[in-house]
């Protein structure tokens, strides 16, 4: 290579370092994250072993976030004569509707989600009534709706359980901003309780290598377009001569 076109070597090395840094920089990120689901994942574990408590009260409502999700909960109140809101679900049982009910406690208005039933019996559970005392876990509200699909309050038709829109559409006042998955012993029948998948996906370190992996050849190209080309060796053949040049 001319001392002329040299220089243009250079772009492609630096673009190759480039694209290494950024890479690395993924790797990096993944390995964070990674950090980041397995305390999650242990802080989970950990509130799944705990003691039921008492359900977080109106003061504490606005306060209510993700680090509260999956804290074991034990509700005692009276049931609300309140048709149950059925929402869309997919479980190991089958495609069915998970069976969501007002609970009045000393805590407040609580949607209760009583547990699975199949398809064949949508609106054929009775209205829950008396006093009960429900243990599960506690669960965020969630809005908007889900299975790709918003949720038609008008035609009592929901794909999440969002706990604002059902309580508007039940007239039911303010409710907690949470709502309790009943477990197997609140709910041994139909519906099903105890049906709920607590499991985080942690691809993170696979993420990693492979981000750090694409770093790693990125360096070895900018180390091979950065290498001085070889001298050329042996004298070239003239045209229609032999071995001797002949």
């Amino acid at each position: 290579m001319t001392a002329a076109r040299r220089p243009y070597r250079h772009w492609p090395v630096a673009l190759a370092l480039l694209a290494a840094a950024l890479l690395a920089g993924l790797g990096v990120w993944q390995v964070e994250r990674r950090a980041w689901k397995v305390a999650l994942i242990a802080r989970v574990d950990a509130r799944l072993a705990a003691a039921p408590q008492a359900p977080p009260p109106p003061v504490r409502w606005r306060a209510i976030g993700p680090d509260d999700a999956y804290r074991r909960l034990r509700a005692s109140g009276t049931w609300l004569p309140v048709a149950p809101a059925y929402t869309q679900a997919v479980t190991d049982l089958g495609p069915g509707w998970w069976v969501l009910s007002p609970l009045r406690t000393a805590q407040g208005v609580i949607l209760i989600n009583r547990g699975f039933v199949p398809q064949s019996r949508r609106g054929t559970l009775p209205v829950p009534a008396g006093a009960a005392t429900v243990t599960g876990l506690l669960r965020i509200s969630e809005p908007e709706g889900g299975f790709l699909r918003s949720n038609r309050p008008a035609e009592d038709r929901w794909y999440s359980r969002d706990t604002a829109a059902i309580a508007r559409a039940r007239g039911l006042g303010r409710v907690a901003p949470y709502f309790i998955d009943a477990d197997a012993a609140s709910s041994p029948d139909w519906p099903r309780g105890g049906l709920t998948v607590v499991r985080f996906r942690n691809a993170h370190l696979t993420y990693a290598l492979t981000w750090f992996t694409l770093a790693g050849m990125m360096l070895f190209l900018a180390w091979r377009l950065a290498r001085p080309p070889a001298p050329a060796s042996g004298r070239e053949a003239e045209p229609g001569g032999g071995a001797d040049g002949r």
